[in-house]
């Protein structure tokens, strides 16, 4: 199976454009390039620049064609190459056999090649045809998908502004005015759900994950509830950040997998999420519990499930039953939770 691209990796001169900047030249975007930029961009699919030359003559003329907007990172100097695709796979937390190199030098792909032989390379003849090729066609496109960019580009702002605030991060967080919003899944979240569970392995109680169908056979099941958590802050929006599947089963209601992005770890939208888990089942008149299966690394999680009063009360097949026995911690003051099918039942 091929692996999806998720970023592409584009040198400017000759490639992007037709010219060379420090020749004197201002030159004209290739036939097909602009196209297939806003096509893999309407897609989620990520671009950014590695190119020799001058950063700032690099950023102007972008400007100047209308494309500056469409990158999310730019490497413009004189190292190799391959250097600037790894920093810029790092800079984007994205695994280097998601990212793509598009040069016009055959040399400059051996070299990218030779040292990041999972980076796949093409040259910029391929560039007006990439959006035909099966690895730039994801397997479903959402309005999520489609913001991936501006959510990138307010994430760059979000962590320039938290370095710059220093010691100071607790009246940063204060003052972003995080905003989780919590509903019902439906048949849009669904791709992105499928996503969050195959990924998201530190911030996550059980590990479970559901193909496709299951999860729209949950959604649609009245002893299950799924719900999405949405976050956003002045910034933008952080995207689908969570998701809790509980199950109901006559007074009990019993939370079978709760996760939050990594993305959102420092935000405390995982003991937001949970608490707000927690309060919809006691206002049901339910008892909350909670599964729990211990990992090497989300031990983060059962700390959440303490603050919130989960007291383990057996295990079963390597899964630690919990039930809410203690009122437990309030839940992060510097988010505001928002219930949107309460909201939309009083509409």
């Amino acid at each position: 199976m091929t692996t999806a691209i998720k970023c592409v990796v584009w040198d400017l001169d000759d490639t992007v454009w037709d010219g060379v900047l420090l020749e004197g030249d201002r030159p004209a975007v290739r036939p097909g390039v602009a196209d297939t930029i806003r096509a893999l961009d309407e897609r989620g699919i990520l671009h950014a620049v590695a190119s020799r030359g001058d950063r700032d003559r690099a950023t102007a003329h972008l400007r100047a064609v209308g494309l500056l907007d469409l990158f999310v990172h730019l490497e413009v100097g004189w190292d190799a190459k391959s250097d600037a695709v790894a920093r810029t796979a790092t800079e984007l937390n994205l695994g280097l056999d998601t990212v793509a190199f598009v040069d016009n030098d055959p040399s400059e792909r051996d070299e990218v090649h030779a040292v990041l032989p999972m980076v796949r390379c093409y040259p910029e003849t391929a560039a007006a045809r990439l959006p035909a090729l099966a690895e730039f066609t994801p397997d479903g496109i959402t309005g999520e998908s489609r913001a991936r960019r501006t959510m990138y580009q307010a994430e760059r702002r979000r962590r320039a502004d938290e370095q710059t605030a220093g010691a100071h991060r607790a009246e940063f967080l204060a003052g972003l005015g995080l905003v989780m919003t919590v509903r019902r899944a439906r048949e849009e979240d669904l791709l992105r759900v499928r996503e969050l569970t195959v990924r998201t392995h530190q911030l996550n109680t059980t590990g479970r994950t559901y193909p496709l169908d299951e999860l729209r056979a949950l959604c649609a099941d009245p002893g299950h509830e799924v719900l999405v958590a949405t976050l956003r802050d002045r910034y933008g929006s952080y995207g689908t950040i969570g998701l809790a599947v509980s199950e109901i089963t006559g007074t009990d209601h019993v939370l079978t997998l709760l996760l939050t992005s990594c993305r959102v770890m420092s935000r405390g939208a995982g003991g937001a999420l949970l608490h707000h888990v927690v309060d919809r089942a006691r206002r049901a008149g339910r008892v909350a519990r909670a599964e729990f299966v211990p990992t090497e690394v989300n031990r983060i999680m059962m700390v959440n499930l303490r603050f919130a009063g989960f007291a383990a009360v057996g295990e079963r097949d390597g899964v630690v039953l919990l039930e809410a026995t203690a009122p437990g911690a309030p839940p992060p003051a510097h988010v505001l939770i928002e219930d949107a099918d309460t909201r939309a039942a009083r509409s």
